[in-house]
């Protein structure tokens, strides 16, 4: 099988406003995106000519300019295009899903683009009509926003019309062209009393490809809802009949949420799934959220397509919306799905690594800008895209060679015990059926020191959430600035990864303790750094914004220059540059200003204790710095990790505001009363040390972190729930 690519390109229509991926992405002004794609081993994409993008004004008007320069680009680095024209739109604004004028209008777009291109073999002209029919006809998130089984079939007959004209334009131009039709393939279980909408939606699935292959008869399943409930015509049925374009290669998108489970009991489960069907209310859940057993997954759906069609099949997105080491593990899990039903005999081409440069705001089903990013294989919160775990896992998978990230030995979070939503169903009878084999080999930890600190606390609490196997290790347990001791640990649990947690922290206490400051902070990390060196093993250890001298006007950098003021600033200094030299392929953190929902003593949660028993709190109004949320931090070291980062990195909520204003801050979406806190001088606190007027934190690495108000937000929120 091969590896294919693709980059999430919808332009969908919320009322007036189009909402575009490329531009949130980046890609639209990226050329040097496509030399990092080919770089992964991908040699076809599925790539966006959009229609809306070339002919926005008018079916007649088209420039070609920006797809001239990336399709000659591609062609350079050999690497094939599966032309998407239409990807989940409703078109440019002079017509839509709706219009009687869309399949004409589109096909004469698709003949442009044959005659511009006629070296293209593979088009997808429209990307999953019936997802897309189902959006804007029946759930009214997308344009024309029907909620109506009459806009449903106006909006899925319209574009497989255009499919159907699109391609006989194609082929005039192009005999050779290939149909590669994409929909999203899952199943639907149920309950004994929810058989019959079950059954119903595990027929809708294939009406896409049933329509486009001639199909659709009046022996057909869904013959009698098509005519009465969507008052489709018997004309503009049988037309698919009479000029029927069936896929040349079926192209199964397929998520986590494509397998659903419906159940009448909806006091069982969250709210937000309740729904129905207007004869009676039931809960639609993802069934991995609430079955006993995992459902039987990808190798029953391909053996479901393949014995319906005998048409080769690619998976044409393969994409989760989770932590870095899940989306390896769903990908992986894909890949080796296919391969065994591949020796089974179903004729498999290939898997596509979908949303290579992440996709935005898809939690809202794109109808607000909310920021929400989703990592792809690459992630383009750097100043150019970086490549993520995912990358590495593709280009081994390209050449052949087995993956071997340790994270794959661990199940992801749709095969965990802490999946369920609510007690979990045991009614889907799956006798007879392949369940996917959970993996069963011991995995290796991350192993953690400082686990009595704030900071080792949260990698515990974080990796259990992420289900990352991990020890934690108390100073009992191994001291760091031993290295026998940090030897026989290392020999002990024999960890894939580590993060030193570890430290003094006492900043005031430094300046008379220099001795136990330096064998904590520096001595330490770097015996950790040249025993983790000499074994080959990943290490990330903390750093702080004290390693600066505070004189800067803007935030500081990874490459400014250092000059701490104080013994603990110093301490840190020094341990930065002893940890890379002894340990080139470590990670330094740099971050500053913790503040997290499980410690009680940290400066919002202590501010916000005092204010609420309605006492004032003294905050510094002349020292500035970045806050950093420690959930957000963890978070962000271990995908560091997973990714094999190495070298220096700032970690912060990325918002320079001084001590007084982020308790003000805290206080005003608290809902406390901020008058209560006293602003003054940082010199009233008599503290030992010196600390920098100035040492707030950005990076030129990542902006990996979301904002401050975001992080606030979450802080209150499980504050309040702990």
């Amino acid at each position: 099988m091969e590896i294919w690519g693709g980059i999430e390109s919808t332009v969908n229509r919320v009322g007036n406003r189009y909402f575009t991926q490329l531009d949130r992405s980046g890609h639209e002004s990226r050329e040097g995106d496509l030399e990092q794609c080919a770089a992964l081993g991908i040699r076809t994409l599925r790539y966006p000519l959009l229609w809306e993008r070339v002919a926005p004004a008018s079916s007649t008007q088209m420039d070609w300019e920006w797809t001239d320069k990336r399709l000659h680009k591609l062609n350079g680095l050999g690497v094939g295009v599966i032309a998407g024209l239409l990807h989940h739109g409703s078109g440019p604004s002079y017509t839509s899903l709706v219009e009687p004028d869309f399949a004409e209008l589109f096909a004469r777009y698709a003949a442009g683009v044959a005659q511009r291109y006629p070296w293209i073999e593979s088009y997808t002209p429209v990307n999953e009509p019936l997802t897309t029919a189902r959006f804007s006809g029946l759930y009214g998130v997308w344009y024309p926003h029907g909620r109506d089984e009459r806009i449903f079939k106006k909006a899925l007959l319209n574009q497989c019309r255009a499919v159907v004209l699109g391609m006989r334009e194609i082929r005039r131009v192009n005999p050779r062209a290939r149909l590669v039709q994409t929909e999203d393939l899952g199943k639907t279980y149920s309950t004994a009393p929810m058989a019959y909408q079950a059954q119903f939606n595990n027929e809708l699935r294939w009406l896409t490809w049933d329509l486009l292959s001639g199909r659709v008869d009046s022996s057909h399943p869904l013959w009698h809802w098509l005519t009465s409930c969507c008052q489709a015509s018997v004309s503009e049925l049988m037309w698919f009949a009479d000029n029927p374009c069936p896929p040349d290669l079926i192209g199964v998108n397929h998520y986590i949420t494509s397998e659903r489970f419906l159940d009448e009991r909806t006091e069982r489960y969250p709210t937000r799934y309740h729904g129905g069907n207007g004869k009676q209310a039931y809960a639609d859940i993802e069934a991995a959220r609430c079955l006993a057993r995992p459902a039987p997954g990808l190798p029953l759906l391909l053996d479901e397509v393949w014995e319906r069609y005998g048409t080769p099949l690619a998976i044409t997105e393969v994409h989760m919306d989770a932590s870095r080491e899940d989306q390896l593990r769903w990908f992986h899990g894909v890949w080796k799905a296919c391969q065994a039903a591949k020796q089974r005999g179903v004729a498999m081409e290939a898997v596509t690594a979908w949303s290579l440069f992440g996709s935005f705001d898809w939690n809202c089903l794109l109808t607000e800008e909310n920021g929400y990013y989703e990592t792809g294989v690459f992630d383009v919160r750097a100043p150019q895209p970086q490549p993520t775990a995912i990358a590495s896992l593709i280009t081994q998978l390209a050449s052949t060679q087995a993956a071997n990230h340790p994270v794959l030995n661990q199940p992801g979070w749709w095969q965990r015990n802490d999946r369920f939503l609510c007690t979990p169903a045991h009614a889907v009878q799956l006798a007879g059926i392949r369940l996917e084999t959970l993996p069963s080999a011991p995995a290796k930890p991350i192993l953690i020191c400082g686990a009595s600190g704030t900071l080792g606390q949260a990698f515990g609490r974080i990796c259990k959430r992420r289900g990352l196997a991990h020890v934690l290790l108390t100073r009992q347990a191994v001291d760091i600035a031993d290295r026998k001791s940090v030897e026989a640990a290392l020999e002990h649990f024999r960890p894939w990864a580590v993060v030193n947690a570890a430290g003094y922290v006492r900043v005031d206490a430094a300046e008379t303790d220099v001795e136990g400051c330096f064998r904590e902070n520096t001595f330490g990390p770097e015996v950790l750094a040249t025993a983790c060196a000499r074994l080959n093993i990943p290490l990330a250890t903390f750093s702080s914004d004290l390693v600066f001298g505070g004189d800067s006007l803007r935030p500081y950098m990874e490459a400014d220059m250092r000059a701490p003021l104080n013994i603990y600033g110093h301490s840190k200094a020094e341990a930065e540059t002893k940890v890379l030299a002894a340990h080139p392929q470590a990670i330094v953190i740099r971050t500053s200003a913790f503040f997290g929902p499980w410690d009680r003593y940290n400066f919002v949660a202590a501010t916000l204790e005092t204010l609420k028993r309605g006492e004032s709190a003294r905050a510094a109004d002349d020292i500035i710095m970045s806050p950093t949320y420690v959930p957000d931090l963890v978070n962000a070291t271990l995908d560091l990790i997973i990714d094999g980062a190495s070298g220096t990195w700032h970690l912060t909520n990325g918002c320079a505001l001084t001590w007084s204003e982020l308790a003000i801050k805290a206080a005003d979406m608290a809902g406390g009363d901020a008058s209560l806190v006293v602003q003054c001088s940082n010199a009233s606190f008599q503290h030992a040390a010196v600390r920098p007027a100035y040492s707030a934190l950005a990076s030129s690495r990542n902006s990996a972190m979301p904002s401050l108000d975001n992080a606030l937000d979450r802080f209150l929120a499980e504050r309040d729930t702990a």
